[in-house]
């Protein structure tokens, strides 16, 4: 059974689609870009805060679900300029235990919604 996970401690969708979607015991959350939740706005100007905020997204949306970090499986992260790789990796990884990190691949792309830096997607399993 499709269940729709939301919770106003992550942004809300851009477009037609949800924060995530919980089949079974398999969430699938949509990409999360550097909008603070609690004023809508974007964070700019330094990737790793960018990419903290998609995080901290990323974490709200996996607590409303039952869920944390170690829950997940594979990620996508998406990115404007690959330049940025160790400075992303660096905030992304203070989410993990490097012994149980997730797979994940890393893409870079020439555009991403509002034109932010870093996009970042996940499936996880209870």
């Amino acid at each position: 059974m499709k269940k729709i996970i939301t919770t106003p401690n992550a942004p809300a969708p851009i477009g037609p689609y949800n924060q995530a979607t919980l089949i079974n015991d398999t969430l699938y959350i949509s990409g999360q870009i550097p909008i603070n939740p609690s004023t809508g706005e974007l964070v700019e100007g330094d990737i790793k805060k960018e990419t903290t905020q998609s995080m901290e997204n990323l974490k709200a949306i996996l607590q409303e679900a039952g869920m944390t970090f170690e829950n997940i499986v594979k990620t996508s992260i998406f990115v404007k300029d690959m330049h940025q790789f160790g400075a992303i990796n660096e905030a992304y990884g203070a989410y993990f235990n490097p012994e149980t990190a997730p797979a994940r691949e890393t893409v870079e792309v020439a555009n991403l919604p509002k034109f932010v830096n870093v996009e970042i997607s996940m499936i996880a399993v209870k």
